[in-house]
């Protein structure tokens, strides 16, 4: 079997819908998958929730997709430089869960069914409910539920 793809659109044939949740890769602008965030802008296919540390930049990245109003939600640790984000943001027009960096990661690796996961209790963003506490080394730790999209426990 041959798992090279000749272009974007053919790895994405089949793949997208509407209302589908992405974790994107890449930090900033480096490392992120251009070529598939393209195809997905050519797809037309929007109200997307996207899982990724920022937006990209008003012209480039995930921002193409935020600019043509394809992005529903952001599930992000940085905002960023990106005009076009804080506008969408500030007018209600897209959701925004910030995550620290840290708790971002854990929850993108609970895409590999993994229940839950232990974080300081200092910060609490809307999506964290803690249904226990444990304590480590005389720290105090809350019980996060992944509440990944990805797995069906």
């Amino acid at each position: 079997m041959n798992k090279v793809c000749p272009s974007a659109p053919n790895a994405l044939e089949g793949l997208l819908f509407d209302g589908m949740f992405i974790a994107a890769g890449g930090f900033g602008l480096c490392g992120i998958p251009e070529l598939l965030i393209d195809g997905i802008r050519h797809a037309g296919t929007k109200e997307l929730t996207i899982a990724s540390n920022n937006c990209g930049v008003d012209d480039f990245g995930l921002g193409v997709l935020l600019k043509n109003k394809q992005i529903k939600k952001m599930i992000s640790s940085y905002v960023g430089e990106n005009a076009e984000f804080m506008r969408q943001y500030l007018s209600g027009e897209l959701e925004l869960e910030f995550n620290p960096q840290g708790t971002l990661a854990e929850r993108m690796r609970a895409g590999a069914c993994i229940a839950g996961f232990y974080t300081k209790p200092a910060w609490a963003p809307s999506w964290q409910t803690a249904r226990s506490t444990r304590s480590s080394t005389g720290r105090q730790l809350c019980w996060r539920p992944a509440s990944s999209p990805t797995c069906q426990l």
